[in-house]
């Protein structure tokens, strides 16, 4: 069978090897579409924290099961299943108290193990929930929603609250939509024009607000002088994550879902006096899976997928999705086997 091994920045490989065995309490799946995230593009630029080559990348996984056993799940040959991509220890104190997404010896597909950019692979039955009523496109991308709900879900939004989503990339994107369903009113910020209209047209968010030396104000105008109830970074990026305690109430919430390779400096007198609570929201657990999955009609999939080619394309295409100005919101890419 065919997959893609990214050797080492920079560099992707399409190769061949045998296809995979089940083991027991393991599904055999065919991998049908895999959804590219910030972790994917990290990895292949060279800065992804926890991170090791060669890999094979891929942790939006869109399959369908080829063989399994008795389980408890009621899942069959020729079901669709999303895949949970993350193995968890169960022995951990995190694990003790159901939180498997923070596991000390968490291992996720593409990222600590191989992943899914393979035309089959073998996973623990654990990871997979049914998913026969979504499409393809749908199970691509319960993953990176999963991600913002379980941010939702860390934040403890009130309905009616004003919430600050820093960064429109897919996952800001996911969690603006999820805090909506939740009540919120939201507030989109990014440096990215065309992202802040994708937040406002085709989400439906409250007030979009161009990041720099003028969002402070803004904010404060928009909520009279409140700003916002909880703030979530989605960007990853040092000088936003550090602008984002300004934007918070006193008494606020900040969220802490992208990734720095790197260490914040914060004043503290500043947040001292807003006695903020610094929340960290890293992957999602089954809870969030679960939701997502129940909410995804509500999403707009046709327009979040701005791109995608076939696995023997994508090493020809996956440069020019590192470039936000290329238009991507999210790329997908087949590796459906052809009848």
């Amino acid at each position: 069978m065919k997959y893609i091994v990214c050797e080492k920045p920079g560099k992707f490989l399409l190769k061949e090897k045998e296809a995979p065995v089940r083991k027991v309490n393991e599904a055999l799946l065919q991998i049908n579409k895999v959804g590219i995230c910030g972790t994917d593009l990290h990895a292949y630029a060279g800065n992804q924290a926890y991170f090791e080559y060669p890999k094979i990348l891929g942790h939006e996984l869109a399959s369908e099961v080829l063989e399994i056993g008795k389980n408890d799940k009621g899942i069959k040959v020729g079901d669709k299943v999303v895949v949970m991509p993350y193995i968890s220890c169960g022995v951990c104190y995190a694990c003790k108290i159901r939180k498997n997404n923070c596991c000390e010896n968490l291992i996720v597909l593409g990222v600590h193990a191989d992943g899914g950019m393979q035309e089959q692979i073998s996973v623990p039955i654990d990871l997979l929930l049914p998913a026969n009523h979504l499409s393809d496109n749908q199970i691509a991308i319960v993953e990176p929603l999963a991600i913002g709900a379980h941010a939702i879900r860390r934040s403890g939004i009130v309905s009616g609250e004003t919430v600050a989503v820093v960064g429109c990339g897919p996952i800001g994107i996911g969690i603006m939509k999820l805090a909506q369903i939740a009540g919120a009113r939201v507030i989109a910020l990014d440096t990215n024009e065309r992202r802040l209209s994708y937040a406002r047209d085709k989400i439906g968010i409250d007030y979009a607000v161009k990041a720099g030396d003028n969002a402070l104000a803004e904010l404060s105008e928009i909520t009279d002088g409140d700003l916002c109830a909880v703030v979530f970074d989605a960007s990853g990026n040092r000088s936003a994550m550090e602008r984002c305690p300004d934007y918070m109430s006193h008494g606020g919430r900040f969220v802490l879902v992208g990734l720095f390779k790197g260490e914040l400096t914060y004043f503290h007198p500043k947040v001292h006096a807003k006695e903020m609570t610094l929340l960290c929201s890293r992957n999602a657990t089954i809870e969030d899976f679960e939701h997502v999955i129940s909410i995804l009609h509500q999403f707009p999939t046709a327009s979040f997928i701005t791109h995608n080619v076939s696995f023997i394309e994508m090493i020809n295409h996956f440069d020019s999705w590192l470039d936000v100005e290329s238009g991507v919101m999210k790329a997908t890419v087949n590796f459906k086997l052809k009848n």
